[in-house]
């Protein structure tokens, strides 16, 4: 298999940190990719038509997008367990879309700041875009701490690389002020094997 990729993604990092924890590491083969929404670069829009990434070519089978998929693709390969069953599978679906929820607003933050001129970013887009992640990291630090402690899930895997990308993109606004339980969930899931691997470069 052929994972589209690059190091500084948070969805591609999730993927890696699945395969990492599940044993698949060697099984997949790495490309480099990478773009904007203003130039698809050397994204594999062949592959997918929205010029994402992660992208999995899979040796049998159609290729597969996005990160959601794939994880759950691989935990099902060889049964992994990171969803859970029942009921609870889909308390952890929802902690996973919270987690890209989480991110999409900061990635287009990030773009709004690094793609448009300096007179045309509209600041109460960017502190529209905080609010949304403001409001989930409280849902979380009210809400979802149980499902963050325990036998790994693909709930913790999904928050510990948004957090990890918060601190890449805006440690300066302090995501862990006021959230002292999640802040506890961050600092011991980050000494994670598969964690200090995957830190994101650049």
């Amino acid at each position: 298999m052929r994972l589209y990729s690059s190091p500084t993604s948070p969805y591609v990092r999730k993927v890696h940190v699945v395969l990492r924890e599940t044993e698949q590491w060697d099984d997949v083969e790495m490309a480099p990719s990478g773009g904007t929404p203003l130039d698809s670069g050397t994204n594999p829009v062949a592959l997918n038509p929205l010029g994402k990434i992660p992208t999995l070519e899979r040796d049998n089978g159609a290729t597969i997008y996005d990160s959601r998929v794939i994880c759950r693709f691989l935990d099902d390969r060889v049964q992994a367990g990171l969803y859970a069953t029942g009921a609870r599978q889909w308390e952890l679906l929802t902690l996973e879309a919270t987690a890209d929820g989480i991110l999409d607003a900061v990635i287009l933050m990030v773009y709004e700041r690094r793609l448009r001129p300096e007179d045309k970013q509209f600041q109460p887009w960017i502190d529209g875009q905080w609010r949304k992640v403001e409001t989930a990291l409280d849902t979380l630090e009210r809400r979802w701490m149980s499902h963050l402690s325990g036998k790994l899930n693909i709930g913790q895997i999904a928050i510990g690389c948004a957090l990890g990308y918060l601190d890449l993109r805006f440690e300066d606004r302090n995501w862990r002020k006021g959230r002292d339980d999640l802040a506890k969930f961050y600092d011991t899931f980050s000494q994670r094997d598969s964690m200090i691997a995957t830190v994101p470069q650049g």
